[in-house]
């Protein structure tokens, strides 16, 4: 039989591993905040969401912007603190991010629009 071994951490590991926690908890923690705040029965025991369009569309703007700022936010977290990239690889993760958003939003909205309108049919 071999000994069992402790595992050691490189110096790497641990300097990966705080910021990288965080950025779970960060992106669980939103996560757990969006579930609570869709299940959580209205006040006057209605639907607290307004119908419409607008409604819809407000919904729609509020996850991907939502979801962009939280991406960068662990993106830039991670990469200033553990990687140590340039400001020039920052500037691209951001604009990249932000073309393929431009290019999904419009997908998320539609599909988000036939969903509404199957389940108020």
């Amino acid at each position: 039989m071999t000994p069992t071994r402790v595992l050691a951490l490189s110096l790497a590991d641990r300097q990966a591993l705080v910021p990288m926690a965080a950025g779970y908890l960060i992106l669980m923690s939103a996560l757990g905040f969006g579930l609570r705040r869709l299940y959580r029965p209205a006040p006057s025991g209605g639907d607290e969401r307004p119908s419409g369009p607008g409604a819809l569309l407000r919904q729609v703007a509020g996850t991907v912007v939502g979801g962009y700022l939280l991406l960068m936010a662990v993106v830039v977290a991670y990469y200033s603190g553990v990687a140590r990239v340039g400001p020039g690889f920052l500037e691209s993760v951001v604009t990249g991010t932000a073309l393929l958003l431009g290019l999904a939003a419009p997908v998320f909205a539609a599909l988000s629009w036939l969903a509404d309108r199957r389940r108020h049919s």
